[in-house]
């Protein structure tokens, strides 16, 4: 059930709905003021509630308060709070909210804080509950209703763009979250298809043929020891006037075994979320046109299984990738990356001004920047840049790693123009985005390893819930919505 967003002038006091919710900072003049118009309408003295329960208004604090027949939830803040703050703070209330109800949430700021309460609010309702047979945990609000004490410019338009926002990274999450027999590369195309199909983009499917044919080797060559076949999807939105073209690119291994270089059962666990990339570029694509967006983008999402059998392809082959570039395949768990080779170098030959490629790529990322922080390097200083402040501004966290030249050395091969993996054990993030690289010519390009934070084992303390978290959505529309 998706969470509907509104927006309301108030008194909080007077909205219909099942349980309001204040977000309060841990100031004492702030907190006091937070309270003032709801104690006066309620007849409680809420600071004295509130202390006696000691709750004095920190980030994560959370208080449950009956006040005139429905329940009143308090969210702390803290001490000056920004954008993302509010986010988790309005996330934390709605989990707190009882299930099968309304929320209405009270706010104090301009046009970007009402944004991210509602982001928050709506990020924080997301459940997959597809295949409960009892939802049992999954928060149930239908409807949040943020109000403001008085008219804010331009909250309607935030209140329109947090929608669009939560509906773009709750599609990916869905499609991570989706059991991998259910997204095999044929159906995972067919959903993308689907996903895109009000929203002004235009789908070319190429199948297993098209692909041979084409000269897609590496996604033909992963996709060999699978019974289903892969897929490239092409996505495409063309608004009227647009001058400039940004390709994003998107990992689509719709299950990673490892192929013949076979994971150990735990690793697999997690491996149908080895198509995050892909479903956040399609999540993006389905947001552009209700966004604004006005420039013109071209989504590419390669999709294949990656699995072991007779046909699968063989430590020691050599393929050969669209452009002609041979590599011999020394590891098939380093798959994605023969996937992406593939899709980027169509990318570059449609000359666009930039190419952005997202994919879980590494095991190395998790290892150097954890589960909460994703890695950017490429080619173009300002792009990454522009990256790193969409990033900021959206919530979520990247931090930039060099493409060290020397390490290109370990990335040779003695059969073929490269190999794909490096020396084992170093600076893995790196040397495949080194690979990926050879394949984006004089192209401005930015790669982001999302191998961590696309996927939380067990949900966090704030919006974030077990499973597939939708990152890199947020940070490619503010991107995309700011080139406009």
């Amino acid at each position: 059930m998706a969470t509907s967003l509104q927006l309301s002038t108030g008194p909080l006091s007077d909205v219909d709905a099942g349980a309001v919710a204040l977000l309060v900072p841990s100031d004492d003049e702030g907190r006091a003021a937070a309270l003032a118009a709801m104690s006066e309408a309620s007849g409680v003295d809420l600071g004295a509630a509130l202390a006696a329960v000691d709750v004095t208004g920190k980030v994560g604090e959370v208080a449950r308060i009956p006040v005139g027949g429905r329940l009143l939830i308090v969210s702390g803040l803290g001490e000056k709070p920004d954008e993302e703050v509010y986010r988790r703070a309005a996330a934390t209330a709605v989990r707190n909210t009882p299930k099968d109800t309304t929320l209405a949430i009270g706010v104090s700021g301009d046009a970007a804080v009402v944004q991210a309460v509602a982001e928050g609010a709506g990020l924080g309702a997301y459940a997959y509950t597809e295949h409960r047979k009892k939802p049992h945990d999954a928060p149930t609000v239908e409807t949040v209703t943020v109000v403001t004490a008085d008219a804010v410019d331009e909250a309607e338009d935030a209140i329109a763009r947090a929608s669009v926002v939560v509906a773009a990274v709750c599609a990916a999450r869905d499609m991570v979250n989706c059991p991998p027999g259910d997204k095999r590369p044929p159906a995972l195309a067919d959903r993308m298809a689907a996903l895109v199909a009000d929203a002004d983009v235009t789908v070319r499917i190429r199948d297993e043929q098209e692909l041979a044919e084409g000269g897609f080797g590496g996604i033909i060559g992963v996709g060999k020891g699978s019974s289903e076949p892969p897929r490239l999807v092409e996505l495409t939105y063309a608004p009227e006037g647009a001058t400039t073209h940004v390709v994003l690119v998107g990992k689509g291994i719709t299950f990673d075994s490892g192929g013949l270089s076979l994971k150990p059962w735990k690793s697999m666990l997690t491996m149908k979320s080895d198509m995050a990339g892909a479903a956040g570029v399609a999540a993006t694509m389905s947001a552009l046109k209700d966004m604004g967006v006005t420039v013109k983008v071209t989504g590419l999402c390669a999709l294949a299984e990656n699995m072991p059998s007779a046909t699968a392809q063989r430590p020691g082959d050599v393929i050969r990738h669209y452009g002609g570039t041979t590599v011999e395949v020394l590891n098939t768990d380093a798959e994605g990356r023969l996937v992406m080779a593939d899709a980027l170098a169509y990318g570059a030959e449609m000359s666009p001004d930039a190419m952005i490629d997202m994919a879980t790529l590494t095991g190395a990322q998790v290892v150097s920047l954890g589960e909460d922080v994703a890695a950017v390097m490429g080619t173009d200083e300002a792009l990454v840049q522009a990256l790193r402040d969409a990033a900021e501004t959206s919530g979520e966290q990247i931090w930039p790693l060099p493409l060290v030249e020397r390490y290109t050395e370990t990335l040779k091969s003695p059969v073929a123009d490269m190999q794909n993996i490096g020396k084992a054990g170093h600076a893995g993030t790196i040397t495949a985005g080194l690979f990926l690289r050879a394949f984006t010519g004089d192209i401005p390009w930015a790669h982001l390893d999302i191998a961590g934070p696309s996927f939380m084992e067990a949900p966090n303390e704030n919006y974030l819930s077990a499973g597939g978290t939708g990152f890199g959505v947020r940070t490619l529309l503010t991107y995309l919505a700011g080139l406009s």
